[in-house]
């Protein structure tokens, strides 16, 4: 008896670090995700920097004052944005920088990047169908956002007029409204892929972020039903959450 309380005992110190520092393993479905994703947001169906609404097919009513200046044809529809760009996690990959024996298509000719990646290696799949990591977008912005990192641009205007969204040259600044997602989406990604890592300055900022910009209950709700979903926790979002007693 006492051996079998002592290997449970064991079992509850070691099972929430490992529950903690696993990423999603359940689904390498990017498709699948999108669908999942689909129920997630079933009754809050808003996108993350525009605050604009959809409805079940993605169609969305862009906010009065909405422009963009490419991509127009993209902004009639939502896409789930990798808040975590999947090139700045893929390139962790050989397959992604230099291709493999795999990846050759029907013509012979062999390619590499994100293509090769998602064909030949399972946990890159598995990063790239993180439902954590993914949020609904305005295609548009989702176009125009690519893979920049987020900065701040204090002196520069919006880019999609009423959407207070900002991208110049190769940097990206989310409005209020999104930064602190996106700081724990990133913490989050960080801590469950040991492959991918933020600089030091992306660190800062999320730091800055996740404490400026605390939780709300639609973020933990959204937590809460992507943990039952995918099967692993995001102890960035969780721990607040139940803090707050919104959990």
């Amino acid at each position: 008896m006492r051996k079998f309380l002592l290997s449970v005992f064991a079992g509850a110190i070691l099972a929430p670090a490992l529950v903690l520092a696993a990423g999603n393993t359940t689904n390498d479905s990017f498709a699948r995700a999108k669908k999942m994703l689909g129920q997630v947001y079933e009754d809050h169906r808003i996108t993350l920097y525009c605050g604009a609404e959809y409805d079940a097919q993605g169609n969305i009513t862009l906010p009065e004052g909405f422009i963009t200046p490419k991509h127009e044809k993209r902004a009639a529809k939502i896409e789930w944005e990798h808040v975590v760009p999947a090139e700045n996690f893929g390139r962790a990959f050989e397959e992604w920088r230099e291709g493999s024996p795999e990846c050759v298509d029907n013509r012979g000719k062999a390619f590499k990047g994100r293509k090769c990646a998602e064909k030949v290696n399972a946990e890159y799949r598995h990063m790239q169908a993180d439902m954590y990591n993914l949020y609904p977008a305005i295609g548009a912005v989702n176009a125009m956002r690519s893979n920049f990192n987020y900065q701040m641009l204090p002196s520069e205007p919006p880019s999609f007029g009423s959407c207070e969204m900002k991208i110049v040259g190769s940097k990206a600044e989310p409005p209020a409204r999104a930064r602190g997602q996106i700081a724990r989406s990133y913490f989050y990604m960080q801590d469950a892929y040991p492959r991918y890592k933020m600089s030091r300055q992306q660190e800062q900022l999320m730091g800055a972020w996740d404490k400026m910009y605390p939780v709300d209950q639609w973020e933990c709700t959204r937590a809460k039903r992507i943990e039952a979903m995918q099967g692993n926790e995001n102890k960035f979002v969780k721990e607040p959450c139940e803090a707050a007693k919104m959990w």
